[in-house]
């Protein structure tokens, strides 16, 4: 009889554990014609959590937030929002979210403030819970300075900000960013960033990209999709586990360039040897490749600093980055 309730008391658990993804995507396919832009692509989002979906220009994550948004529908499978299935209850699933596609959807003609306006009441909104709102994505959003500017008056940055607080405007659960950062100076993303890491205390956030950086300074979690397939998921620390089989170590001695070269050119155990730069004080930096589980290594640069007398101002193993993890895992897929 333990035994039985052991087993009910599995099932419960794996059922509110269920319940807590706020989105859930289930095999997910799409055609268009003879191009098949996903393809069985299944996973989930839990609440609460900021998730970065990573891929080339072309792999599929546009088609996927189209899906998730029910701006289309999938060839086969489904996703659930918020217990809402986009087949099944596509109105309900729109109330969940706030999406901002990658072009971005402005009246250029409106002033800021009738354009949110707009936007407000074709969501629903009366005009106390305008104004209450109105308060709070004025600051949040900081666009108090353009509020009553035409919208073609503003720059590409404000532009963005006006189209984030329409995907803000009715308070969603979960929150559908399309490249949010595409074609904007260092400043207006870095401005962007802190409002989506602000935004992250409350919401569901998918956002996707092709730049690195952003996942690193924003996901919590990555889904990594290339040619319409997911080709790893997972926290930035379990995707580098998975995908690095090489380490990377950096050495600048002081040597000529071709003497320090030849030198290296030596070591059994290095896979690959990039020169990186010449110092102007006679130091050479290159780059060492090895075999992640070789912990040799070591020894022998070692020796060959000793063999040859070479001064050494730095020696160190390099951690690997985002670049690094993505290389590899899409060029384990191909």
């Amino acid at each position: 009889m333990s035994g039985f309730f052991c087993v009910v008391k599995a099932r419960l658990y794996e059922k509110t554990k269920i319940g807590d993804y706020m989105i859930e995507i289930k095999d997910v396919s799409m055609r268009y014609g003879s191009v098949q832009a996903l393809k069985n692509v299944s996973f989930d989002v839990n609440k609460g959590e900021v998730l970065g979906l990573l891929g080339p220009n072309g792999a599929g994550k546009s088609t996927l937030m189209r899906i998730l948004t029910t701006f289309i529908y999938p060839s086969e499978g489904t996703a659930v929002l918020n217990g809402f299935d986009i087949r099944e209850h596509p109105l309900k699933v729109r109330e969940q979210v706030g999406y901002l596609p990658e072009n971005i959807p402005l009246y250029m003609d409106m002033r800021v403030d009738e354009y949110l306006t707009f936007v407000g009441k074709a969501r629903g909104l009366g005009s106390l819970d305008l104004a209450r709102r109105f308060k709070w994505l004025k600051e949040a959003c900081g666009i108090v300075s353009i509020w009553k500017k035409n919208v073609r008056e503003i720059s590409k940055g404000f532009c963005q900000r006006v189209a984030l607080a329409q995907a803000l405007i009715h308070d969603p659960q979960v929150l559908i960013l399309d490249e949010p950062t595409t074609g904007l100076d260092p400043v207006q993303i870095i401005g962007i960033r802190e409002l989506i890491k602000e935004l992250a205390k409350d919401k569901t956030i998918i956002f996707s990209t092709h730049i690195l950086q952003e996942v690193e300074v924003l996901a919590g979690r990555i889904v990594v999709i290339n040619e319409g397939e997911i080709v790893a998921q997972g926290t930035r620390n379990e995707l580098a586990a998975r995908a690095m089989k090489y380490r990377y170590f950096v050495l600048e001695v002081k040597d000529t360039r071709d003497n320090a070269r030849k030198a290296l050119a030596g070591l059994t155990r290095a896979k690959e040897i990039v020169f990186q730069e010449e110092k102007p004080d006679g130091f050479v930096r290159f780059e060492i490749k090895s075999f992640f589980d070789d912990n040799n290594v070591w020894k022998e640069i070692d020796d060959l600093i000793k063999a040859r007398g070479w001064p050494v101002k730095k020696f160190t193993e390099r951690p690997c980055n985002m670049e690094d993890i993505f290389i590899v895992l899409l060029g384990s897929h191909k």
